[in-house]
């Protein structure tokens, strides 16, 4: 199946489900769980890490990339989660984190033994001559990207956490051991890889800073070498077998280097996530801040990157949530009076646009942001950081928690809620992260008497069996209505007009001359509505999401 095709499922492993009762998510749990996860019809699953890890950034500090850590199974696990998924037509990605490892794998610690050859694997300084750090980046942790390398004198870089050290690409040894890494699990079956932060791995040796006036970021993303390297890791592993699925995380991309990365003459990846337009809910493109969403800005954003890497030949990963968002039915709908409606509306929205569409585990039962009230209730290590850095800047703690509240990490990375039980079914231990809300939103509820599951299960079935969908051209629809995010899409003599109430406020949505008095079939509305031909104008409900067929 081509990727443009699939719909691909993202399981983050230590929250889905405990099979040993030791209160983190496991591959044997996985297993468990793969009847439930065929209902859906997906065909493919990302896996968040579970390598070897000292688990500082949850994973994303791999120590070995060979082993699966002890935490979540044995190797044996993930052969069998392999071969059972299989059996169901479902693809596993995995995710290649080769931007940086662990300080605690065995390259940095060879580094830091003394070993010149590994010391080349990663970018270790001097100071300036003045005793500052070699440059002014910052972690986008927190703080200095730079800590000290070993007793040296020197310092090692880390654009995340200090226990993250970047890998050096310039070393074409470092490129080889990494190409090695991706084709061992290639061989164990794999058939999607999911790349993170790929796109900051083209940083210039010299590491300059950034003329003044200039975010220091632009020094290290979306590179020209980028491209290169991309090339170079495609032709030397997945890029020989071309049924398997490619994502790049992009970091702060740009939408001209997105469609490079993506355009199949390129030979680089399928497909790239970016996330301008999560940015819509951030006052002054700060992340740790706390004003309503901007719509306008939301749809305008959506709308630029359909309409660029249509026309232009690139290819975007479709998504509201992952494990490095807050819930987007917390940030984009209601989940108190429209819960149901809001989250439907969302996933209409994006499922019906031009690109391959991603379902974050929860997000199909209307899982919103948990109800914590310390900072002691979060674990993730960025939101701690912000916590800190939000005190040092004037906030009260109360204020702080408020911003903490809607911004962390750690939202979408509460335990999956399989039933109402105090521990939501996840675990009869005590859950490395505690659910809330698991009363009233669970896999059982849901699957008894809910409408969400169901709703997603009706537009996968419309991706695979309506070619507009796939392969149909975007088309914006005034842009400039309040309320309403519409498009059209159109292939052959197919057209799919999609309308998206994105608020709780009944609204009025005049339709183009062009398309009115055609004969029409609803394929799918949150609310049941029954049309045969396309009206003048639409009334749309609270959160409504109502998408018409024409087929002339």
């Amino acid at each position: 199946m081509d990727f443009r095709e699939q719909v691909i499922y993202q399981i983050y492993p230590k929250s889905f489900y405990d099979s040993n009762n030791d209160g983190i998510g496991d591959l044997p749990g996985i297993i468990a769980k793969i009847p439930y996860l065929t209902r859906l019809n997906i065909d493919m699953i990302w896996f968040n890490p579970f390598y070897v890890s000292p688990q500082n950034d949850n994973g994303y500090d791999i120590s070995d990339y060979y082993a699966i850590d002890p935490k979540f199974g044995t190797m044996a696990d993930f052969e069998e989660l392999v071969r059972r998924l299989s059996a169901h037509n479902i693809g596993v990605m995995l995710d290649m984190v080769l931007n940086h490892c662990s300080t605690e794998h065995e390259w940095f610690q060879k580094a830091v033994a003394g070993d010149k050859k590994y010391q080349k694997f990663f970018y270790i300084r001097e100071p300036k001559a003045n005793g500052d750090l070699p440059n002014h980046w910052t972690s986008k942790f927190g703080g200095p990207a730079w800590s000290s390398f070993g007793d040296t004198g020197k310092y090692y870089l880390h654009l995340f956490d200090s226990s993250q050290a970047d890998l050096d690409w310039h070393n074409p040894q470092v490129r080889q051991e990494l190409f090695r890494v991706v084709n061992f699990w290639r061989q164990k079956g794999v058939k999607g890889f999911r790349f993170d932060v790929i796109n900051v791995i083209g940083k210039d040796e010299k590491l300059q800073d950034a003329p003044a006036g200039i975010d220091n970021k632009t020094m290290y993303t979306d590179t020209p070498i980028v491209q290169q390297y991309l090339q170079e890791l495609n032709q030397a592993t997945f890029g020989q077998d071309k049924q398997i699925v490619t994502v790049g995380e992009m970091s702060s991309a740009n939408i001209e280097s997105s469609i490079m990365y993506t355009r199949a003459d390129q030979h680089q990846l399928n497909m790239v996530f970016n996330f301008h337009h999560l940015k819509a809910d951030y006052q002054n493109n700060q992340k740790w801040t706390k004003p309503l969403f901007d719509f306008s800005k939301l749809k305008k954003t959506l709308n630029t990157w359909q309409l660029r890497m249509n026309q232009e030949g690139g290819w975007n990963a479709l998504f509201w949530n992952n494990h490095d968002q807050p819930w987007a039915l917390s940030r984009f709908g209601d989940p108190i009076n429209y819960r149901e409606k809001s989250a439907e509306m969302l996933a209409t929205s994006i499922h019906l646009l031009c690109g391959t569409p991603y379902i974050y585990q929860g997000e199909e039962i209307g899982m919103i942001n948990p109800d914590y009230r310390t900072i002691e209730d979060y674990v993730d290590v960025e939101t701690k950081n912000a916590y800190k850095k939000l005190l040092k800047e004037g906030c009260s703690k109360q204020q702080a928690l408020a911003i903490i509240h809607e911004r962390s990490r750690d939202n979408s990375r509460t335990p999956m809620h399989w039933d109402a039980s105090p521990k939501a079914g996840f675990t009869k231990g005590q859950p490395w992260l505690r659910p809330t809300g698991q009363q009233q939103i669970n896999v059982a509820a849901e699957l008894a008497h809910g409408e969400i599951f169901n709703y997603y299960q009706k537009l996968i079935k419309l991706r695979k069996t309506y070619p507009v969908i796939v392969q149909g051209d975007y088309h914006p629809l005034n842009l400039d209505h309040p309320q309403v995010f519409a498009y059209v899409r159109k292939y052959q003599r197919q057209v799919l007009l999609v309308f998206n109430n994105f608020f709780a406020q009944q609204t009025v949505f005049k339709i183009p001359l062009l398309y009115q008095q055609q004969p029409a079939q609803v394929l799918i509305s949150n609310y049941h509505l029954h049309l045969t031909t396309i009206p003048s104008k639409i009334t749309l409900r609270p959160y409504e999401a109502v998408a018409c067929l024409i087929s002339n």
